[in-house]
């Protein structure tokens, strides 16, 4: 019965839009965050004055 269930889940489109939406955020979501590091970075060990003006 279980099976079932599930055979029939994996077989809907709306499962499968789902996943393919909530793999896109956890990407861009880690994607940001590599970002922010990299920028993070740049300014701690930048010698141009590109970084060093906050505003």
């Amino acid at each position: 019965m279980a099976a079932e269930a599930i055979s029939r889940v994996v077989k809907e489109k709306r499962f499968w839009i789902a996943s393919f939406l909530v793999a896109w955020a956890a990407a861009l979501q880690g994607h940001m965050m590599w970002m922010q590091r990299q920028d993070a970075f740049k300014q701690k060990f930048s010698k141009d004055d590109e970084y060093d003006d906050p505003s």
